[in-house]
């Protein structure tokens, strides 16, 4: 693999300037309002000088992560067909993370989640016709196998999605029941089957053809049910009518969703993400709890991350499943609380006071519960479009970076970290990855190898998706400028893999030293709390390719147990006088620093300068 100086995003020999993907530290040719950020700050910049280096990179191998959601239809089309696959992933995970820590060509990232791989008749695939299969439009499974073998190489899991709450009406379970029912009407279902006195020929009907189990039948149209074609009975299928809804209560149906599960581990899965779980049971939140529960306790050491698309109450209740992790939706999208602290139409401070609010009703309902933040996925419109106007680029930036800044595991939905916009409907929310918008020279030495042939692996995308410009560059002339969206998400991704407590932490806003502008909390550990987390982070792996969680020596260095962050949400420079704060007064040491610009924070005294949209960490040596 090609390497390249962090010169084009942290220059020199990595400065902590240069830690905030900034670039340079001098104020030549700013404004003066500009250098009021920096000026009279000697003795600080002094500190900062090209002498001093990033800290190394602290990665815990454990379940607190930073997740790239990729859609594989439109991401790296390996073959030529106009569409993305299996082994287009493959060819691009050195983006994702080229799991060797000396280079800086890639995002840092190490997880991957898959969108749905299985067969299916559309092109999102979300309603599957194979559980145990891969969609050939994407590969095969030897095509998967080297996917997930070339993931852990690379210190990168695989989740995939799973959707359990629906298959395809042409799964073999469903053309099998229907095609039995078209053969034997007067079937008395559920309720009326007691009624009536008729359980013996369902129990027979049953035992002729088990799949009549595997879905929710029934003798009248009820509310997001469909007639089967040909009889007088209909079928539960809430999203669309090719989706029928799964019996999530047959005692045959969980076996064959524990089979499925588990020939997925067997394949080196490390976890799943689990489609619609509000909606196993439409309105019934205890039994689709009660289900996640058994599906945990059937898969206890893989990853679980839900979908309850729900207000916070409802999908901090889901944690009593046991599930690792559920979406963290309060904060997500163009209406959530990052969208509002960065548009300014909530005040800065809400953003910790909603973090220190949400962590303690996660935590107090399983304790082992890792959140998982996400700014946007492939439902909801892109962020670039989410802010228009003067400061939108600076905008989007920080947006990104607070959702970063969220413990848990942290997800990105691909392209994100290029500005991709799409919006509408929902195939124009999943356009090709824009890795180039032509001919990339192979020899041109600023550019990492992995995109030699980029042009040659771009997707076409969904065919009905609408044609649009994109706003911003695409990856190889983001990767060029140093104050790119894209150097911005790798510094931010950074912050999370050489700070273990960012993800892990606990935390406190601190109110003294925050405002309309300013947002201010501290990241914190115990010793014993940093050491438990040692204890369970993977060092080695099983014969099959799953990192086990074995445990660490307690002896290793975690890091900081506590980080102070302030941030600034306004277009000019705010100073905060850290004193003003019994808690925030010892932390001395401008350590890492997230900038939009060239304008930089700094630390004089306790006087702290923070840039436009800028983030400043700090730790504290006592």
């Amino acid at each position: 693999m090609k390497k390249k100086s962090l010169g084009l995003f942290l220059a020199g020999l990595m400065t902590i300037t240069a830690l905030s993907g900034c670039g340079r530290a001098e104020n030549e040719g700013a404004d003066p309002a500009d250098k009021a950020a920096t000026s009279g700050q000697e003795d600080a910049a002094a500190k900062l000088d090209q002498t001093q280096e990033l800290p190394p990179l602290n990665i815990l191998r454990d379940k607190y992560r930073t997740t790239y959601e990729i859609f594989v239809y439109s991401f790296y089309d390996s073959d030529g067909d106009g569409i993305g696959d299996l082994n287009g992933v493959t060819k691009m995970l050195d983006y994702i993370n080229d799991g060797d820590d000396t280079t800086d060509t890639d995002l840092g990232c190490n997880e991957i989640w898959l969108m749905p791989i299985s067969p299916s008749t559309t092109y999102h695939k979300y309603d599957v016709t194979d559980y145990r299969d891969i969609d050939p439009e994407y590969g095969t499974l030897e095509d998967f196998d080297n996917l997930v073998s070339e993931c852990h190489k690379r210190g990168i899991n695989v989740i995939i999605d799973t959707v359990f709450n629906h298959s395809s009406s042409q799964h073999p379970w469903f053309l099998e029941a229907t095609e039995y029912l078209k053969e034997h009407p007067g079937l008395e279902f559920g309720a009326d089957a007691g009624e009536s006195g008729d359980t013996l020929a369902l129990t027979q009907a049953l035992s002729e053809c088990p799949s009549l189990d595997y879905y929710n039948f029934s003798n009248e149209k009820q509310q997001g049910y469909e007639p089967v074609a040909g009889t007088d009975y209909f079928y539960e299928a809430r999203f669309w009518s090719e989706m029928p809804d799964l019996n999530l209560d047959s005692d045959a149906l969980r076996k064959e969703l524990s089979d499925i599960t588990h020939f997925w581990t067997d394949r080196g899965v490390d976890g799943f993400r689990l489609d619609a779980t509000t909606y196993y049971y439409t309105g019934q939140d205890q039994k689709n709890i009660e289900f996640l529960k058994w599906l945990k306790d059937d898969n206890k050491d893989a990853y679980f991350v839900g979908e309850a698309w729900a207000n916070a109450a409802t999908y901090q209740k889901y944690y009593e499943s046991g599930i690792d992790s559920f979406f963290d939706f309060e904060f997500a999208g163009s209406e959530g609380i990052i969208a509002a602290t960065v548009r300014g139409t909530s005040p800065a401070s809400r953003f910790a006071e909603a973090l220190e609010k949400s962590e303690a009703a996660i935590s107090g309902t399983y304790d082992t519960a890792i959140d998982a933040p996400f700014y946007t996925n492939h439902d909801m419109a892109r962020s670039a479009g989410y802010y228009t106007g003067s400061g939108g680029e600076d905008k989007i930036k920080l947006a990104y970076g607070l959702s970063l800044l969220m413990g848990g595991n942290s997800f990105i939905y691909y392209g994100e970290e290029l500005g991709m916009k799409g919006s509408g409907k929902d195939e124009n929310k999943r356009a090709p990855m824009y890795w180039t918008t032509g001919e990339t020279d192979a020899s041109d030495e600023a550019l990492p190898a992995f995109m030699d042939n980029a042009s040659e692996g771009m997707c076409k995308g969904p065919k009905a998706m609408d044609y649009f410009k994109m706003k911003y560059p695409a990856l190889d002339e983001q990767t060029k400028d140093p104050y790119s969206i894209y150097n911005y998400f790798k510094a931010a991704i950074r912050l999370r893999n050489t700070y273990p407590v960012v993800a892990r932490g606990k935390t406190t806003a601190q109110k003294e030293l925050s405002d309309q502008n300013v947002c201010a909390f501290t990241r914190s550990l115990t010793r014993e709390e940093a050491e438990g987390f040692l204890k369970n982070t993977c060092v080695k792996e099983n014969a099959g390719g799953n990192v086990s969680l074995e445990g660490a020596s307690a002896s290793a260095d975690f890091g900081p147990l506590s980080l102070l962050f302030v941030i600034n949400t306004s277009d000019e420079a705010q100073t905060v006088d850290l004193a003003a704060s019994d808690d925030c007064s010892a932390y001395n040491t401008l350590s890492y620093q997230l900038c939009t610009s060239e304008n930089l924070s700094s630390l004089s005294g306790t006087t702290l300068t923070i840039a436009p949209y800028g983030v400043a960490v700090l730790t504290s040596d006592k």
